[in-house]
């Protein structure tokens, strides 16, 4: 695969990554949704088919890590580094193209919620941001990235490294196509239903980041879309669903380097 390959795959993967899981939040959370208050497991059914669709898509240019921690362990498998920045930029790149797109097709949407006084001046309801779990973080912020239920700093952090350990060991133990330089074709369907089950089972804490590209990305939209009302980006948080996965990432790895390889 060439630096461009990798960079157009990720950044195209990545996008329709966050456009469909992002699109998921939108869906359950926003007024004049069809699907407000779907709840949680459409959410976590809607993650996994975004990365099985965006897998699919775009395997056979990049190999499809479409996470930083999916890539760090794949480096540390291989012990090859060098594309590691193609990466990373696309899949960054990626993830705020896709956010950016889920304002496009819930702009109506996101209005009509950030300009209702009921709703915005009621964080608690289902589907929103908890404001005494996330100070400063806007009412919308949760279609974008994530936040903790609880803010505690060790919990959240051990929550994001323990379901990204899970991630990547089950990429690599799993679901690496024959070079083992990306996920093959049963590796995306079986990587799908592992973000569905760390998503019932470990989600609930901190709403499963588990990808740094996947909520920084669309934080980072977040802070720069003219919404109104929107409130802050939690940006005191933010360090978290990033250091977790890449650690989660890497302690996948070695596991796998000490029981599998």
């Amino acid at each position: 695969m060439s630096s461009s390959d990798i960079f157009i795959g990720e950044t195209i993967g990545t996008a329709v990554l966050i456009l469909l899981g992002g699109g998921v939040c939108a869906a359950v959370t926003l007024k004049s949704s069809k699907a407000r208050g779907a709840g949680w497991l459409a959410i976590t059914f809607g993650w996994g088919f975004a990365v099985m669709t965006a897998v699919y898509m775009t395997a056979s240019l990049s190999g499809a890590h479409l996470n930083p921690a999916v890539t760090v362990g794949i480096a540390i498998k291989d012990g090859e580094w060098g594309n590691v920045p193609v990466y990373f930029a696309g899949q960054l790149l990626g993830a705020m193209i896709g956010a950016a797109l889920v304002w496009v097709a819930y702009y109506g949407q996101f209005r009509a919620h950030l300009t209702d006084p009921e709703l915005v001046a009621t964080p608690h309801e289902e589907g929103m941001v908890d404001q005494k779990a996330a100070p400063g973080a806007g009412p919308v912020l949760g279609v974008f990235s994530t936040g903790p239920e609880i803010r505690n700093t060790w919990q959240n952090l051990a929550t994001e490294i323990i379901g990204t350990v899970v991630l990547v060991l089950a990429v690599l133990t799993q679901g690496l196509n024959d070079s083992g330089k990306g996920l093959g074709v049963i590796g995306a369907l079986i990587t799908a239903f592992v973000v569905v089950s760390i998503g019932l089972s470990l989600g609930g804490p901190t709403g499963y980041a588990i990808n740094p590209a996947r909520d920084l990305g669309p934080r980072i939209v977040h802070a720069l879309l003219p919404l109104p009302n929107k409130g802050g980006s939690d940006w005191s948080y933010a360090w978290i669903p990033v250091a977790g996965p890449l650690i989660g990432g890497a302690i996948a790895a070695g596991i796998y380097t000490i029981a599998f390889a």
